[in-house]
């Protein structure tokens, strides 16, 4: 009799080890190109893209999963955006609703916490600054390049370092890609690297105001949250996938 109720107790644990081990922890990767884990997550937590290659168990509504093709000789996999241009459709508050395999880009410190990432002048080529959630735009990250999802695509320009003192570099938004550097996702997290710039940290960023007070985006050359330049703020900034760019 005490046999058969230990063998019980040991059924029991393995079907809740079994449960367990089918949903991914919060925050969790649950799925991306190449994963083969598990991609359920707990209750009231979805498989949210974060990149083509990283989904994450997050709360709040699922994003669809970005679809992908095959591009170049190479035979590379670059993801694609299902609806191409600038998103039309607006939630309440101002911010557009997220369009499949995109991401909007945001601060998640002080001064600037939830600060999102955007062109100077809505839209256009011009500088890379954080500003209000109603105002958020949508990107992507695809062969190195950080593409701002407006009409016509926008792509990240990190301005080339002219000498060694130089501790910080410019960025702004171009018509045309960029022929230097690399743009990355590192988690939700995102970086860029250039095999000509040293730097110690690929994630460490600056938010420098300029005199209207635009929270300017830099390249930080230095380590993260050490000799920081005058006026400015260290920052990492991370893709958000929920449905609306939210404070």
């Amino acid at each position: 009799m005490h046999s058969r109720a230990k063998n019980t107790l040991v059924l029991v644990s393995v079907g809740v080890a079994s449960t367990w081990a089918q949903t991914a922890p919060q925050y969790g990767q649950c799925g991306g190109i190449g994963w083969t884990g598990v991609t359920e997550c707990p209750s009231g937590w979805a498989c949210s893209v974060v990149n083509p290659y990283y989904s994450q168990c997050l709360q709040g509504a699922a994003t669809t999963p970005a679809p992908t093709s095959t591009v170049g000789s190479s035979g590379g996999s670059t993801a694609v955006p299902s609806t191409g241009g600038s998103p039309t459709s607006t939630a309440s508050g101002g911010s557009s609703t997220l369009l499949p395999g995109n991401s909007f880009i945001r601060a998640v410190e002080d001064p600037n916490f939830h600060k999102y990432l955007r062109s100077e002048v809505i839209g256009t080529a011009s500088d890379a600054v954080l500003g209000e959630p109603s105002d958020a735009s949508q990107f992507v990250i695809t062969d190195g390049q950080l593409v701002q999802q407006v009409d016509p695509l926008l792509y990240a320009i990190v301005e080339p370092r002219a000498n060694d003192t130089v501790v910080k570099l410019k960025v702004t938004w171009s018509e045309t890609p960029a022929t230097s550097g690399t743009f990355m996702w590192s988690g939700d997290t995102v970086e860029w690297s250039d095999p000509n710039v040293e730097r110690p940290q690929d994630n460490a960023w600056l938010i420098c105001p300029d005199e209207d007070g635009n929270k300017d985006l830099y390249v930080n050359l230095g380590p993260y949250d050490y000799n920081t330049p005058p006026g400015c703020a260290d920052e990492t900034i991370h893709a958000y996938t929920g449905s609306t760019a939210t404070a």
